[in-house]
């Protein structure tokens, strides 16, 4: 009776096991990045098996933000990472996607770096910034700058260079181009080279750069528990920075060609933020924000028409 027993459970936790393992091999997910330093705990979950661990089989793409919706829309991927108010402009265009969990804050990674002649963003009336295409971060960023300064975007020429580029050509000091918006790690590349410009504003003086990381609606409603293993992950993968920060830097910093000090330099500049904050921002700011956010890309004629914000978060996987 014993031996029939111990058999029976041994069959039944062979049986869980399996399909505890058919979950995770079936459980796919493809996510957008770009090599920003905030989206690097995405990076070092997939490095370090954190994602495995939990059932999950990520794999991880580069794609800019100007076409990581596009990859969306067409089932490349299923997730993604970006600014808040991108996923506005991303539903305000017909690719329906929903936010689960923050990121990232800026807190100095983000900036405009201008040519020494120009001493206020005011300057900038009539002259060239560098900046990567509308609906992106770092055009918002301009946007928002620029509106906080008395302008708007119509009152300067927009180039549209991605921010490694823009970076590069302030460094360069390519001629016709009198500012450029960027962030880090390439911030970081311009602050090493003063002569080449100044970082004139960053989201410490305009903390408006918040990062999110979201599913198509469908992905979430098919697999909710990937979407709470996807989330924890993240979490976990906080943990493992704070745990065991130098191995952590190394893996992070590996991805976007950076040393571990490099690239513990560069996060310096950021806040990851974890499920306390989580549940702060999701409380009240998020939709502050949002709503803020909304108003200034329909006046700068990024999007036609308002998506319906209630709609844009869900917050039951950071309970």
């Amino acid at each position: 009776m014993k031996l029939r027993t111990l058999r029976t459970s041994f069959v039944a936790t062979a049986v869980a096991l399996a399909a505890a393992g058919a979950w995770a091999q079936n459980t796919k997910v493809g996510i957008g990045i770009s090599g920003w330093t905030g989206f690097a705990p995405l990076t070092l979950a997939k490095e370090a098996g954190i994602f495995e661990k939990n059932g999950l089989d990520v794999t991880i793409k580069k794609i800019p933000q100007k076409d990581r919706h596009l990859a969306i829309a067409s089932g490349d991927i299923q997730c993604a990472a970006t600014t808040v108010e991108t996923w506005i402009v991303w539903n305000a265009n017909g690719v329906a996607t929903t936010q689960i969990f923050q990121l990232d804050k800026s807190y100095g990674a983000d900036g405009m770096v201008v040519k020494p002649n120009i001493t206020k963003i005011s300057d900038l009336k009539g002259k060239t910034v560098a900046a990567d295409a509308p609906g992106t971060a770092t055009y918002f960023t301009l946007a928002w700058m620029l509106k906080k300064n008395g302008l708007s975007i119509k009152d300067v020429n927009v180039v549209n260079l991605a921010p490694q580029a823009a970076a590069n050509a302030m460094i360069a000091g390519t001629g016709g181009i009198d500012a450029g918006m960027t962030y880090e790690p390439f911030l970081s590349a311009v602050r090493a080279k003063p002569e080449a410009g100044k970082i004139i504003a960053t989201t410490l003086d305009y903390p408006m750069v918040m990062d999110t990381f979201g599913c198509t609606p469908k992905f979430l409603a098919e697999n909710p528990k990937a979407a709470q293993a996807l989330a924890n992950s993240y979490f976990q993968a906080l943990e493992m920075i704070k745990a065991d920060p130098q191995k952590a830097f190394t893996i992070m910093g590996a991805d976007v060609k950076q040393s571990a000090e490099q690239f513990e330099n560069s996060q310096k500049y950021l806040r990851w933020q974890d499920k306390a904050a989580n549940q702060k921002f999701f409380a009240g700011e998020h939709a502050a924000f949002s709503k803020e956010a909304a108003d200034l890309l329909l006046e700068a004629g990024i999007i036609r028409q308002i998506p319906d914000l209630s709609k844009l978060a869900d917050t039951r996987f950071i309970q």
